[in-house]
């Protein structure tokens, strides 16, 4: 199945939906909340829309951000699928600060295969399918690499939602130097696949659908995805959607 699909289609299907998000983004937008309080804007679901639509013609199941309510006993046998999620760091769409993203994902047997993320604001697209390497805006990835981490390591961190816990992970931390810098949505993965950071931990709360893309272009760059206690890579399409804590590094 991998290797019928054209990653520059992927691609395509992004750029689209990125075009949609930013008329969006570029006017008054309505904004709504669901049962945990979480933001939802009209950019959300038109993005939604367009990615789902585009992807049909694959005939491989859907799992999206803004439709998600599938019962695990049918998916458990999902051997491929997508993970969506249509505007991740939804927050800082509404800040306009430019720091979210579209994620679009392939899992395979529980595994990220491959990963499109694309900022519209910023005009950033990061891209990886398995066995083909990671590469931001057509440039293959790590773009650069810290050769003494021991004397200083670049660690990101979430703009709106960093816990006590990370940040006492990030203070521990055995280097001579920490610059610890914050960034939104899945971007902070994409920035440990390009080697602007050397590391980001995330012990909060993020959803599969948050993270599968941008995963897959980390492990693409070389690096990986950890979860926090038993030192695994993150696995997809689990009975519970939250994710574990996790280490990308």
């Amino acid at each position: 199945m991998l290797d019928k699909i054209d990653l520059k289609e992927i691609e395509k299907i992004a750029l689209e939906a990125g075009k949609i998000i930013m008329e969006i983004y570029n006017r008054d937008f309505s904004i709504e909340y669901k049962d945990d309080r979480s933001p939802l804007t009209e950019a959300d679901l038109a993005s939604h829309d367009v990615i789902v639509k585009r992807l049909e013609k694959y005939g491989i199941h859907v799992m999206s951000e803004e439709s998600r309510t599938i019962d695990y006993d049918r998916r458990k046998a999902w051997e491929y699928y997508w993970c969506i999620d249509p505007i991740d760091g939804t927050k800082e769409f509404i800040k306009k600060n430019g720091e979210f993203t579209i994620n679009i994902a392939l899992i395979h047997h529980n595994m990220p295969v491959l990963g499109v993320v694309y900022a519209p604001a910023l005009n950033d697209m990061y891209t990886a399918k398995q066995g083909q390497g990671a590469f931001k805006n057509g440039k293959k990835m790590p773009l650069q690499s810290n050769s003494a981490p021991s004397d200083k390591i670049s660690v990101v961190a979430s703009k709106s939602h960093l816990s006590d816990e990370t940040q006492a992970f990030i203070d521990a931390l055995n280097a001579k130097e920490i610059v610890q810098v914050s960034k939104g949505s899945s971007l902070k993965l994409c920035m440990v696949a390009e080697g602007k950071a050397d590391i980001y931990p995330r012990l909060a709360p993020t959803m599969e659908w948050d993270t599968a893309a941008a995963d897959a272009i980390v492990r693409e760059s070389g690096r990986m995805t950890y979860q926090y206690e038993n030192g695994m890579p993150l696995v997809y399409n689990k009975m519970d959607l939250l994710n574990p804590w996790f280490v990308v590094k």
